[in-house]
């Protein structure tokens, strides 16, 4: 497999910031002709076809009957629900605000990790936790004050819930699938599902002006589809937690956005916010490479005394 220049691979980790910055944008700019049902829909309708073209040209395997329940399960959580939810609560909140908000999601992979899996948490994590928390309240009140809170708006943190179960149950089929084979099978059956908002759609794209249908239509094409083959090109060439670093940059990006397209004031509260949040999303992550590197070392010394330096050798000389 041929390596891409790092200019290749700079070039296109910024064309998935630039996508999914845009994200909250084009959701902004689609609420004022459609509903947030109708937008999901049109949005993965677009999706949809445009992956099955891509499908056609490079080929996609076919998934395993055992393994369709849980193909739904996933695009329930990474479709359906997440984008639903996202929509119906970017009503009430700025599209900046809902960028950093949308970005909490590992925050509530450690409350799943310890409510639901059981799993044990470091003190480290819940510290992480409740300063990730800590930010996301002072976002909400820089976005329109602790007082006006609508809770409707509270909606963007059930999607980054949702984004969260999708990666937890994703992590245990993800090495059955290729990307594109899971992103197709995914996009598909969460169009499925998103169909229940199919009545009044064909009217209200007649009636949507030219701006906020190519806003939609950009929305379909580039961080619903392009961005998620993009970004599995990336992972084919970089360690995940390096490239994972490139996503905290979404927020800053999409306030920019948000400031230059849609006009909107950035409260000083919301990027302090924001900063808070992206902190212990990075705090969480660096933790868990660091006691990768740890018991990397000290799985270094037992593997020496058992197999001697010559049998070291020859494991190594083996790769």
């Amino acid at each position: 497999m041929n390596t891409p220049s790092p200019l290749k691979l700079t070039l296109v980790i910024a064309s998935v910031i630039l996508c999914w910055a845009y994200s909250p944008i084009g959701v902004h700019m689609g609420l004022h002709s459609y509903s947030p049902g109708q937008l999901a829909l049109l949005r993965f309708l677009i999706a949809s076809v445009f992956m099955a073209g891509v499908a056609l040209v490079l080929g996609i395997g076919r998934p395993r009957v055992r393994d369709l329940p849980w193909l739904l399960v996933l695009s329930f959580f990474g479709v359906f629900l997440h984008h639903t939810s996202l929509n119906y609560g970017q009503q009430f909140v700025t599209a900046a605000a809902s960028s950093v908000l949308a970005q909490s999601a590992p925050l509530f992979s450690v409350l799943l990790a310890f409510f639901c899996l059981k799993e044990r948490v470091s003190l480290w994590r819940w510290s992480c936790v409740l300063l990730g928390l800590l930010g996301v309240l002072v976002v909400i009140w820089g976005d329109h004050g602790v007082g006006d809170i609508d809770p409707r708006g509270l909606l963007i943190l059930l999607a980054a819930v949702s984004w969260s179960l999708y990666f937890a149950i994703q992590k245990h089929y993800a090495h059955r699938y290729s990307p594109l084979t899971m992103a197709c099978y995914m996009v598909w059956a969460g169009t499925l599902m998103l169909c229940v908002n199919l009545p009044g759609l064909p009217s209200a794209v007649m009636k949507a002006p030219l701006p906020e249908n190519l806003a939609v239509l950009v929305l379909g094409i580039f961080p619903s589809a392009l961005a998620y083959l993009a970004w599995g090109y990336v992972l084919k060439h970089v360690e995940v937690s390096r490239a994972s670093v490139a996503m905290y940059l979404i927020p800053p990006v999409a306030m920019t956005m948000a400031a230059t397209l849609l006009g909107e004031h950035i409260a000083l509260q919301v990027v302090l916010g924001g900063v808070i949040v992206l902190a212990s999303v990075a705090a969480i992550s660096l933790e868990g490479r660091w006691r990768s590197i740890v018991q990397a070392e000290r799985a270094q010394p037992v593997t020496i005394e058992v197999l001697g330096d010559e049998g070291v050798a020859e494991v190594q000389g083996g790769r």
